[in-house]
């Protein structure tokens, strides 16, 4: 019996070390969406936590970038932006329809994507730049938060008119535009708690509010040792067992 055990083992690790790895920072608007996308499809990865202070050199030679997300896939390739690792995984497995492919024609499949894609595209430049802008304002305590603030407002003010029509930013189904936009709001709600709480943008607060207190969100932002502390196998995904 104990030989028997002694033979699976090997074959279990090869199994776990053969798996994507994910080269992750808890906190990190980025790292967070592709963990949400991983999620989301019901994969199982290697996550593997760092700190910018101390980066592995793994994840340097495999992404000049040297910063997170980083994906090394099975075969060695490897995805370095965030957008792409949450494609990637839709296009691996898409449960949930993120794509809103199911039940559309091939013309309403890439108008929708390409409306998604546009989205983001605006959030992740414009509306960024403009976040830390106020992040900056608000840390130093320089005189133009609010002025930072009403730039920014006008892509929540967006936000609050399509949630005023559906459930969620596209339609009343959960697509990939929500959880990609999701964290860098969650960063926008944290800067002026107090104004957040009663800014008019209720839907907004709602949308936001439900994924905070989901389990998804609780599972993709459980904490995890650093991986460069003790190497361990961490496996990550909607693990059912």
């Amino acid at each position: 019996m104990n030989s028997s055990t002694k033979e699976k083992i090997p074959h279990k690790v090869d199994e776990r070390q053969s798996l994507p790895v994910l080269y992750s920072l808890r906190n990190c608007p980025y790292a967070m969406r592709a963990r949400m996308a991983i999620f989301k499809t019901k994969q199982i990865i290697q996550l593997r936590d760092i700190v910018l202070s101390n980066k592995p050199s793994e994840m340097i030679a495999a992404s000049t970038k040297a910063t997170v997300p980083v994906l090394v896939l099975a075969d060695g390739s490897v995805i370095d932006e965030s957008l792409a690792i949450m494609l990637w995984a839709l296009q691996q497995s898409d449960p949930n329809d993120l794509l809103h492919q199911k039940g559309h024609n091939s013309a309403n499949n890439k108008n929708t994507l390409t409306a998604m894609l546009v989205l983001i595209a605006e959030f992740d430049t414009d509306f960024k730049s403009c976040l830390e802008q106020y992040k900056c304002a608000k840390r130093y305590q320089e005189d133009n938060v609010v002025e930072c603030r009403v730039a920014c407002e006008q892509y929540l003010q967006r936000l609050e008119q399509r949630l005023t029509q559906h459930n969620f930013l596209m339609s009343d189904k959960e697509s990939l535009a929500d959880i990609a936009l999701m964290p860098f709001i969650r960063q926008f709600a944290r800067v002026e708690r107090q104004w957040y709480l009663q800014s008019p943008y209720p839907k907004v607060r709602q949308w936001l509010n439900n994924y905070l207190q989901s389990p998804m969100f609780t599972k993709v932002m459980a904490k995890y040792p650093l991986w460069l502390d003790n190497h361990e196998v961490v496996l990550f995904g909607n693990i059912s067992k």
